[in-house]
């Protein structure tokens, strides 16, 4: 089986802050549901974890695997989309010509503006690799796998699993710290 699950909130999830690459810590609130989380899925098996980089992600797989022989290794690959110059900013939804806006509301017509952020085809690249040379082996093999990532990210590996298009890229809806099983 294939489940992934999304990092707990940070104080930039609450600030409505786009995070992408900013390595932004798990907060007190992203603690508990990490730990809530701990305590929901318990009896769900896992083999190995693969993990972002990423501090909120990397202590959210510490909280919900504690206590299990588990191993969680990390790969840049599962890293949050890059945003560019637009990582930080507050609010963007309100900003009428906020470029990023496109991904969130029309995913299917976004470009990556100027300023280093990532591309949709970058990102399904990156994560396509990854589950075809670290997570398909394993899945043949009867192996239960977890991902431990970000909304953007995690988006991507359900649109790749699931042979959606971009116009569904955010129909899975990510939520914090809800585990979902793909294959």
């Amino acid at each position: 089986m294939l489940y992934i699950i999304r990092h707990g909130k940070t104080d930039w999830n609450a600030l409505h802050k786009l995070q992408g690459r900013t390595d932004v810590p798990l907060n007190e609130e992203g603690r508990q549901m990490a730990e809530k989380a701990r305590e929901e899925y318990q009896d769900v098996h896992f083999d190995v974890c693969f993990c972002s980089p990423l501090i909120r992600a990397r202590e959210t797989a510490e909280i919900l695997l504690r206590g299990r022989n588990v191993p969680v290794l990390t790969d840049d690959r599962l890293m949050e989309m890059g945003f560019g110059d637009y990582e930080g900013q507050e609010n963007s939804f309100d900003i009428p010509d906020c470029p990023i806006n496109v991904l969130f509301f029309h995913p299917e017509l976004y470009t990556s503006p100027p300023g280093g952020a990532e591309s949709l085809e970058d990102l399904f690249a990156r994560t396509g690799a990854f589950l075809e040379e670290r997570v398909n082996p394993l899945l043949q093999e009867g192996k239960d796998v977890l991902i431990v990532g970000h909304g953007a990210m995690n988006s991507s590996i359900v649109c790749r699993v699931r042979n959606l298009p971009r116009v569904q890229f955010w129909s899975a809806g990510i939520e914090n710290c809800k585990l979902m099983r793909l294959v």
